[in-house]
């Protein structure tokens, strides 16, 4: 990878930034989320960021402004502005929301990763989800966790384009209703616990590599792909890891390379292939855990759109039919199907009968069950009036042309489909049903959508569906399903405040020499902002060299501040400097970066 950049033809504006001292704004799109998405919300616990946080934060957004102005899409720079994300400072979630709001969306901070229905909903919501933590000094170029370098510097500053920001919505509405298989959940929590495990102190390599270990695992595993892992691969190919523009002369837009200083720099490079960006892209998979061996480009934010909707036309939600029910059978998890008279039932599936026709003439949910329209839950037809499950047949009657939800008033009783009366009828596919008709609910356009029987009986071939002891049948009136999609129609249905975590992010904790590391930091970052500092700028250095010696980013951060000023003093900097890169190879290049940019800021000064 290269290891020196050019100073940027456009150069950001640095700003005074104090986030704590900035009002708290709330955002009303924050405030009409549904509790099942403010449970991942968590405070940003600005206090907890050290004085080493925020030199990381700096230092990445000093060496993103000057080398991303080449190879990014030019909505970053212009984004960086627009949402107010400082160079100083790591942003503070109540700054990011009072400015935000101007363009129609919010930011909240969450844990880590957060089920990705769960992310992709938030974005259907506008609202960015920010991992509040931030990565250590050790994973400054690139961190498999979220965190907040990638999602307040990467995300947000794309979020400023328009065409951008609808693709990203869109892709929230479609995404959120994508089924998952169980392998989609295992693999959230392995990759969950793989990225907390890097970026907590002290964790030991053995554990890291176990841990990747059970991640390739997981991915090797042979199976088709479900809903929810095609379209993550978009997402990742896209919002993470997109390029812009054509394949001899691409920009960079996704997230993942706009925050991650040493792949941002080698994607240009011909080591990594470009391919044109289209729907088959959903079928690319990707390991988290290394730099990616190929990009795709896309020619504009718009064809996002129009891939994403031809993926969407694939999707259970607008197909239906038994190959929908059949994934959310499969995923056994919460979903939803809609029927062709809008009725919408959503629980946990476990049977499905179809005909020769690969119809679905029967349907089953166990456990608490709630029927909506619209996505609104029917009155009386919550999981209090259905905790056990729901059946029902579909399909058209035997010898009668029309549906039963196109049946008219006269119709309906012409064909005994009457309040009070006992009435016998038969499916198409061989169902019966035999019982005295109590009650009926239809939609708005006057439809029949659900029919009550009481004294019921309803039999395939020699097995009872329902027997008259169960109690109240009720009848869902459906031709066929239209559509499935993971989660419920009404959000308020369930209780879906449950989420816990098979793993949790560590609060960090510091040694006495780590402690002083941070005043010394914090030393530094006063001098710099002319604030009364514990230590003077030499007895920083002389404390560094004699019990941090193996730290370089504070001897950059002192160097950028005596380098024009006080060049003896600078020259033992850089001399230290020489010896940590001599005995410290691996950092090298970020030393040699750092120079590069005090160097170049300093001739265009």
């Amino acid at each position: 990878m290269p290891q020196t950049c050019n100073f940027p033809v456009f150069k950001l504006k640095k700003k005074s930034f104090h986030p704590m001292s900035l009002a708290i704004e709330s955002n009303p799109l924050i405030d009409r989320l549904p509790p099942h998405l403010k449970q991942f919300i968590k405070p940003q616990n600005y206090e907890d960021y050290t004085p080493i946080d925020q030199a990381v934060w700096r230092y990445v957004m000093r060496k993103n402004i000057s080398s991303l102005s080449k190879v990014a899409h030019n909505s970053y720079l212009k984004g960086l502005e627009k949402t107010g994300i400082s160079i100083d400072a790591i942003p503070s979630m109540y700054g990011m929301n009072r400015i935000l709001k101007e363009i129609g969306w919010a930011a909240v901070a969450v844990d880590g990763f957060i089920p990705p229905n769960a992310f992709m909903e938030f974005q259907a919501y506008n609202i960015l989800v920010i991992a509040s933590d931030i990565r250590q000094l050790e994973n400054i170029e690139y961190t498999p966790a979220p965190d907040i370098i990638h999602e307040a510097a990467g995300h947000a500053p794309i979020i400023a384009n328009p065409d951008y920001a609808e693709y990203l919505r869109r892709f929230g509405k479609i995404g959120c209703k994508a089924i998952s298989s169980k392998r989609d959940y295992e693999i959230y929590e392995a990759v969950r616990l793989l990225s907390i495990l890097k970026e907590a102190h002290n964790t030991s390599l053995e554990e890291i590599l176990k841990a990747e270990e059970h991640v390739k695992a997981l991915q090797n595993q042979k199976e088709n792909p479900s809903e929810m892992a095609l379209i993550r691969n978009l997402h990742w190919w896209t919002v993470e890891y997109g390029l812009i523009g054509t394949t001899e002369d691409p920009k960079i837009y996704g997230a993942g390379l706009l925050s991650s200083i040493g792949e941002s720099e080698w994607c240009m490079t011909d080591a990594v292939t470009k391919l044109p960006y289209s729907p088959e892209t959903a079928y690319q998979e990707f390991d988290i855990t290394k730099p990616q061996p190929q990009l795709f480009v896309t020619p504009d934010f718009a064809y996002l759109c129009q891939v994403l909707e031809e993926f969407a036309d694939t999707m259970a939600l607008r197909k239906g039919g038994h190959r929908g029910l059949a994934k959310l059978i499969e995923s056994e998890n919460l979903g939803t199907i809609e029927l062709s008279t809008g009725l919408q039932i959503s629980g946990v599936f476990t049977r499905m009968i179809k005909n020769e026709d690969n119809e679905v003439i029967y349907f089953e949910t166990s456990g608490p069950t709630a029927l909506s329209f619209r996505e609104k839950e029917l009155i009386g037809h919550g999981i209090d009036a259905h905790p056990d499950g729901f059946r029902s047949p579909l399909g058209k009657l035997k010898g009668i042309n029309l549906a039963i939800e196109n049946m008219s008033p006269r119709d309906l009783k012409a064909y005994n489909f009457y309040d009070g009366e006992y009435i016998e009828f038969e499916f198409e596919s061989g169902i019966t049903v035999a019982g005295t008709n109590i009650t009926g609910m239809r939609n708005i356009q006057g439809e029949l959508i659900l029919i009550q029987f009481i004294e019921c009986t309803v039999k395939y071939k020699d097995e009872f569906l329902f027997r008259p002891e169960w109690g109240t049948f009720e009848l869902a009136v459906g031709k066929e399903i239209v559509a499935a999609f993971s989660g419920p129609a009404d959000d308020y249905s369930f209780d879906l405040v449950i989420h816990k975590p098979s793993s949790e992010t560590e609060k960090r904790q510091y040694s006495a020499q780590q402690l002083e590391l941070h005043d010394l930091y914090k030393s530094v970052r006063n001098s710099r902002e002319g604030k009364n500092t514990k230590f003077s700028l030499e007895a920083v250095f002389d404390i560094l060299r004699e019990a941090h010696s193996n730290d370089w980013l504070l001897p950059l951060e002192i160097y950028e501040l005596v380098h024009d000023r006080d060049f003896e003093f600078a020259s033992k900097i850089k001399d230290h400097l020489e010896e940590i890169k001599l005995n410290r190879k691996e950092i090298k290049h970020l030393i040699e970066s750092g120079l590069s940019i005090i160097a170049n800021e300093n001739a265009t000064a």
